[in-house]
């Protein structure tokens, strides 16, 4: 069965950090660009980072620059994110979704591809709270 899940998500202070994780099982990652988003309850469904396949680069929305971090260990089949300097702002439910259609990384963090439909696979999410 393929599937993407997240894991790592919780309740830490403003400040602090935390780091995701979306393990893959079933495919390799190495042929699929990789992307995290959040949402928040009321807001529209924001593309945060996003790896790239086809050369491994990493983008970023202005958001998050300088405070996350994506990063793939294609052994493990993981593409982890990095949250540090985290801030109440930030508490949202975050996803994990790979897709072969994407032609530009850059594009998801532009607020482009952010339909489900762009995605072959999505995680079921993972709740982070900043709250003190």
């Amino acid at each position: 069965q393929v599937q993407l899940v997240e894991s790592g998500g919780g309740l830490v202070q403003p400040g602090g950090s935390l780091r995701l994780s979306c393990a893959a099982s079933g495919l390799r990652l190495d042929y699929y660009s990789v992307a995290w988003f959040r949402q928040a309850p009321g807001k529209e469904r924001e593309g945060l980072s996003c790896i790239s396949s086809a050369t491994g680069s990493t983008h970023y929305a202005d958001s998050v620059k300088g405070r996350f971090t994506i990063s793939k260990n294609s052994a493990e089949s993981t593409v982890y994110l990095q949250m540090n300097s985290l801030k109440p702002d930030d508490t949202a439910v975050y996803s994990c979704a790979a897709s072969t259609f994407i032609p530009f990384c850059s594009d998801v963090v532009a607020g482009g591809y952010g339909a489900r439909s762009d995605y072959d696979y999505w995680g079921q999410g993972t709740q982070v709270t900043v709250s003190s």
